[in-house]
């Protein structure tokens, strides 16, 4: 009996469309987000492993607690129907090319069409050249370089503020304190990323514009293990503020470094103190130290989800069993901005989402957020605190402060 090749033929194309049909609603070609039944997912490429987990896992945190809160608070309503969030999580090993990988398979192969930032400036420079090539919006929450919003990026679009804002107000404090602002010298050490070379440009140009003198300008070793040959030059020199940023790894090296050493210095200022945990972790040898912060849990904010700064602080300790840096709580704000876009575009067309974001002009427990033209948020300034007897207290901006400036910080036989 002869085969029926016209019969056979026939069946196959109707098999073929009948699974072609069954693909299709089971992953949607979809030019929106990654909506599925009452599910709003949202990418997220994360440091989990490699030399910025200690910061991906605040991150992380952060995002997972303003879902949580975003969901049991009433969600997301867009066009008279109510949304939850949910983030799909691939873990970017500190690596800037993965993060660019994970970026274009979130996008093309998850078809989830908005983001969330990575942890750092490096990680988010290597992913936004391809969101912005998909047209897909990514609300970062901890890129801060300025180099960032110098490409004419429109789908980029940062909470906190920039880097070169970090310790300026170091510089400022040891203005007012010395009262000779051209006689104070400055010494800086510094990691060879975007971050840390934009803080290390703002602090210096301050520097110069109140015409005080660099006595030393150190990019810190790359694997960030030992910064003697810097503080050898601090010992020698005697600068009146030394200024130092290298992530949570250069905090915790510069505390152990310039008490092992006995490094003396009036003022000590550096970055991301809080998720490098130098009070837990050095107790009275991080006394007097001056820390760099987004925000802080005293800060007078306030959110109808999250309510104040405080209470903010006090879920996430519920959460997670530590106090919240800075870095989970302006991730967890990065929802709140989504539910708002969201909200007020009432569409999930990631081109509308995206004028939505950029018309932004809202206040959350982190802080107020307004975005610029390049995608800076320009509504909220950074704070200086300083370690006061195992706790940190803000000391600037002063009109803001809750305490006092403690200085100079006594030579190491007196404390």
């Amino acid at each position: 009996m002869g085969i029926d090749h016209k019969n056979l033929n026939s069946r196959y194309l109707e098999l073929f469309t009948s699974a072609l049909l069954v693909l299709t609603v089971l992953f949607p070609l979809s030019s929106e987000a990654k909506v599925e039944g009452d599910t709003i997912t949202l990418g997220a490429a994360v440091s989990l492993t490699g030399k910025y987990a200690t910061n991906g896992k605040h991150t992380k945190n952060g995002y997972d607690l303003g879902v949580k809160i975003v969901n049991e608070r009433g969600g997301i309503k867009v066009a008279g129907k109510t949304y939850k969030f949910a983030i799909k999580y691939y873990d970017d090993e500190s690596t800037p090319a993965r993060g660019a990988q994970l970026a274009e398979r979130l996008i093309k192969q998850d078809n989830i069409k908005f983001l969330l930032g990575p942890y750092g400036s490096g990680l988010t420079k290597a992913m936004a050249p391809i969101t912005e090539k998909y047209k897909v919006p990514m609300v970062e929450a901890n890129g801060a370089s300025l180099s960032l919003f110098n490409n004419g990026y429109r789908y980029l679009f940062a909470i906190l503020s920039t880097t070169e804002q970090y310790l300026q107000s170091a510089i400022s404090l040891v203005a007012t304190v010395s009262k000779n602002p051209e006689k104070v010298r400055i010494a800086g050490a510094f990691e060879n990323d975007p971050f840390s070379q934009d803080i290390r440009n703002g602090v210096f140009d301050d520097a110069k514009r109140l015409g005080m003198k660099t006595v030393i300008d150190d990019k810190l070793p790359p694997d960030l293990n030992d910064m003697s040959a810097t503080l050898t030059k601090v010992k020698a020199l005697k600068p009146d503020l030394l200024v130092i940023s290298g992530h949570a790894k250069g905090a915790t090296l510069a505390i152990r470094q310039v008490s092992d050493m006995k490094v003396n210095v009036p003022m000590l200022a550096l970055t991301h103190c809080d998720s490098a945990d130098i009070i837990g972790k050095f107790g009275k040898a991080a006394e007097y130290v001056l820390c760099a912060s987004q925000w802080d849990r005293s800060l007078a904010y306030k959110d109808a989800f999250f309510g104040s700064a405080e209470n903010f602080a006090q879920g996430f300790e519920k959460s997670y069993g530590y106090a919240p840096p800075y870095q989970a709580a302006e991730s967890a704000a990065a929802l709140l901005v989504y539910k708002d876009a969201f909200e007020r575009a009432a569409t999930f067309d990631p081109s509308k989402v995206r004028d939505a974001i950029a018309t932004t002009d809202m206040q959350t427990f982190y802080g107020n957020i307004k975005f610029d033209s390049s995608g800076k948020n320009i509504a909220k300034p950074m704070v200086l605190y300083q370690v006061q007897d195992g706790q940190y207290k803000v000391v600037a901006p002063t009109e803001w402060a809750a305490s006092k400036l403690r200085w100079p910080t006594p030579p190491w036989h007196k404390r």
